[in-house]
């Protein structure tokens, strides 16, 4: 099953063109959705990933990345 993870490109505390490619890495198979996910209070205030169907944020952008590869499923 392929994973599914959305990112909002409005967040202030990621940067797309760094953490899209380290997410393809991490998930190749994932289908990435970039685009507003109606999370604006937590997104104004930390770094955040949907991963398969949870919300996952941090302070920082590498912080997040770190905390989202447990949720990543592996074929």
């Amino acid at each position: 099953m392929a994973n599914d993870i959305r990112v909002c490109d409005k967040c202030k505390h990621i940067r797309m063109k760094t953490i899209v490619p380290k997410l393809q890495k991490m998930a190749p198979d994932a289908e990435i959705k970039v685009g507003c996910k109606s999370y604006c209070g937590p997104c104004g205030k930390r770094a955040f990933v949907f991963i398969n169907g949870r919300y996952v944020s941090a302070p920082t952008e590498a912080e997040v990345l770190a905390k989202v590869e447990p949720f990543i499923k592996k074929a």
